[in-house]
């Protein structure tokens, strides 16, 4: 297994602890401490039958008190309080998408903004019906953009990106009524249908939680993945290193986090002028560091090859150690405690958008139309700021390991083509991958992605079931904080071949790929649907069939349900390692882990015990391949 080592939960712990211990003689506070604050929660709210949708109560279900005030039993608060989670979450990714839709229509041959990916956008404008003969490249990105902005309010029809999916995906939505219209429409139709007095039926509500999550994924989260790639770039596979350790004592280090990479990337391109690096060496650093946390994070790393901090239950880190002079976020998984944690520090906490604005931050609002001039004037501050720093608070873990990141699904099957034919066509196919899930040489495949929950052991269950996986020649895409834990462990470095079994290790050496393929962020997941969709048409199965699932081990937010909704609905078995808050409602539970696979083909496991759940996952994997009889 030559020197390849991974790092450790338990080193991990360690440097956070020693981070702690400098927050502590600032009188910093951290996640760890509000958790003890926080516990024991609630059990009506984790269970799901606490309903305060009125104000005639709040309402929580108990055996004296089975309904309430208006009459509505626990199966129907259970369901409202479901579907209310999705909306949020489909809501968030899908603005975010609205966003990076607006930024493509403001490109301009001289503008802040401009189109790196032409072919990419010729290939949607086809898709979409667009006429692309003799225009410019950015009056045709204007009028896709156009036409990207106009899918969230779309007065009839169903969303343009469906049409991705196989023929037999398509009947099954259009056959139990969710095939989602309008992006907008679902998320207001779902606030509608738990207003007091609607639905309380446990089926229609859950059947909107579907639809609602399939306007996210095959609706604003593609939008936001696939204009990004038109903008800044598709990823293709680059090195970076992952962990604090990448932080820089001698440099500026600013840190980007959030989740739109319209901020992100305008703040690489100035932190990397020589006349920011200039003036960083003049007021006495040796250079810049850029790194992330979060999905802003992936999205650099795979892009540009910036380094990734860390993962959401990280962010506090980059501060404890002293050493950051700026960090700059947008949208989402933002925690407000950075603003006070940065008073005990000289860091600057910069709130750059009008949906995430905080108490005790620098806000910079950031458009596309000054996204240049803020940007400079983001990292001028940064750099103003190295001065400030108190050399005796300043501790960076040493730790650290390589990652090749950025393996998006046109880079996929540009790898896996070029194993298997010399001559390689631009498209590509997925079919080598095929002939290795048919051979057993891989047994099958796991969708991993989802947050960090403090109610799991951070980071233990995505590692611990990406090692086991692995072994089992079970390859891993990974996109968000799961594949940030991925990286800072060393599962993303291509020496992690050594810790798989035989048939994945022979993949990975041939490919020169590592056992777990960085996708991308939370978005990013819309890569995953488009890659099982491919390889569903390619192969002749179902999507369904494929020996494929999901699983979201510690997840945390309004987010991942929406995702998870969207991968049950796309045909793929998704695995939770946190109840959703239903076990409340037999109803409810039975639902989603047994009855919606009889609209989409696949199903909810809730399972707390991640050693159970990986077993759980490798079974169904291996069900599948006996059904294929393969």
């Amino acid at each position: 297994m030559g020197d390849f080592k991974l790092t450790s939960v338990e080193e991990f712990e360690a440097a956070t602890n020693r981070l702690l211990e400098t927050g502590k003689k600032v009188g910093a506070d951290g996640w760890q401490y509000r958790v003890a604050n926080q516990t024991p929660h609630c059990k009506f709210g984790e269970t799901g039958i606490c309903c305060r949708i009125c104000s005639m109560g709040p309402c929580r279900i108990t055996p004296k008190a089975p309904r309430g005030i208006c009459g509505c039993d626990a199966h129907g608060i259970v369901a409202r309080n479901y579907l209310r989670f999705t909306a949020g979450g489909a809501a968030t990714h899908s603005d975010h998408g609205r966003s990076i839709c607006h930024t493509l229509y403001c490109t301009a041959p001289d503008g802040n903004y401009k189109v790196k990916d032409p072919e990419k956008l010729i290939r949607i404008a086809k898709e979409w019906g667009v006429e692309t003969e003799g225009k410019d490249i950015y009056d045709l990105a204007h009028e896709v953009a156009y036409l990207g902005l106009s899918e969230y309010g779309k007065v009839f029809g169903n969303q343009n990106f469906l049409k991705r999916a196989p023929e037999h995906t398509q009947e099954l939505w259009q056959r139990e009524g969710i095939a989602p219209r309008a992006i907008d429409r679902e998320v207001s139709c779902s606030m509608h249908m738990t207003h007091m007095g609607c639905s309380s039926k446990a089926e229609a509500l859950i059947r909107q939680s579907l639809r609602a999550g399939l306007s996210d994924g095959w609706g604003g989260s593609m939008a936001g993945t696939e204009f990004s790639d038109v903008l800044f770039g598709t990823p293709k596979p680059i090195d970076t290193e992952a962990n604090l350790g990448v932080m820089n004592a001698d440099n500026v280090n600013i840190v980007v986090h959030g989740h739109d990479p319209a901020l992100s990337e305008m703040i690489c391109e100035y932190a990397d002028s020589p006349e920011m690096i200039a003036y960083a060496k003049e007021m006495g650093a040796k250079g810049i560091t850029i790194s992330g946390v979060c999905c802003t994070s992936n999205e650099v790393a795979m892009r540009r090859g910036i380094p990734m901090a860390g993962n959401f239950l990280q962010q506090e880190n980059v501060i404890l150690t002293g050493a950051c002079e700026a960090i700059v976020v947008d949208v989402q998984c933002i925690f407000p405690a950075l603003g006070p944690l940065a008073k005990c520090f000289h860091t600057k906490f910069v709130t750059t958008s009008e949906i995430a604005q905080m108490p005790e931050s620098d806000y910079i609002r950031f458009e596309p139309e000054n996204a240049g001039e803020n940007a400079k004037a983001i990292v001028k501050l940064a750099i103003e700021n190295f001065k400030n720093r108190k050399p005796e608070l300043v501790h960076i873990p040493d730790m650290k390991q390589k990652a090749t990141v950025g393996y998006s699904f046109e880079a996929i099957v540009k790898t896996l083509d070029t194993v298997t034919n010399s001559q390689v066509d631009e498209t590509g196919t997925t079919k080598p991958l095929i002939d290795c899930v048919k051979s057993g040489v891989i047994r099958g495949a796991v969708a991993m992605v989802g947050c960090n929950n403090p109610k799991i052991r951070p980071d233990t269950a995505h590692i611990e079931l990406m090692k086991k996986l692995i072994a089992n020649d079970i390859i891993i895409v990974a996109s968000g904080c799961a594949a940030q834990a991925a990286a800072k462990a060393g599962l993303m470095d291509k020496a992690a071949k050594d810790l798989c079994g035989a048939g994945l290790k022979r993949v990975c050496e041939l490919a020169d790929i590592p056992p777990v393929l960085h996708m991308g962020s939370c978005v990013d997941i819309s890569r995953m649907m488009i890659l099982v969709a491919e390889l569903a048409k390619d192969s002749g199965w179902k999507i369904s069939e494929l020996p494929v699932v999901g699983c979201a081990p510690e997840w945390m937010s309004e987010k991942a349900v929406s995702i998870g909704n969207y991968v049950v609905a796309t045909g793929i078995d998704t695995f939770l390692g946190v109840d959703p808050y239903i076990s409340g409602s037999d109803q409810v539970y039975k639902l989603l882990t047994e009855g919606v696979r009889e609209w989409v083909e696949a199903a909810y496991t809730i399972e707390t015990d991640i050693d159970k759940l990986v077993d759980r996952m490798i079974d169904r994997i291996e069900e599948k391949r006996d059904a294929l009889g393969i």
